[in-house]
């Protein structure tokens, strides 16, 4: 093994993995905890923060690695669900949290698609 995640070409892409993951995953945590709640979204600090510094994350992520930038948005969303399912009492909800994690994640790939567009990082 290469040491490497799928799609990772070397040039700081691990890095950039290990921050939409480990992104992803603190800010569900924090707005989990800060907002008292057990889920996350459930807490407004989620709309009003979280969920804007992912999209933010990604944004920054789509300038920096253009190269098939929908995976970043995916990557943040993919970390909350696991966040969710860790935390989950039961998993009755959890094909319709999926799609909710799906739908969350259109915005930041309309983002990052056009981010990366503009991206000097473009080759």
């Amino acid at each position: 093994m290469n040491g490497r995640l799928p799609g990772a070409r070397g040039d700081g892409e691990l890095a950039a993995w290990i921050a939409a993951l480990g992104g992803g995953l603190l800010l569900w945590i924090a707005a989990s905890l800060l907002g008292d709640r057990k889920e996350a979204w459930d807490s407004p600090l989620y709309w009003q923060l979280a969920y804007p510094a992912g999209l933010l994350l990604c944004g920054w992520l789509g300038w920096r690695f253009p190269r098939r930038p929908w995976r970043w948005p995916v990557a943040v969303m993919a970390s909350q669900a696991v966040a969710l399912c860790m935390s989950a009492a039961s998993f009755g909800l959890l094909p319709l949290g999926l799609v909710a994690f799906l739908l969350l994640a259109l915005p930041g790939i309309g983002i990052v698609v056009l981010v990366a567009r503009f991206s000097p990082y473009r080759r």
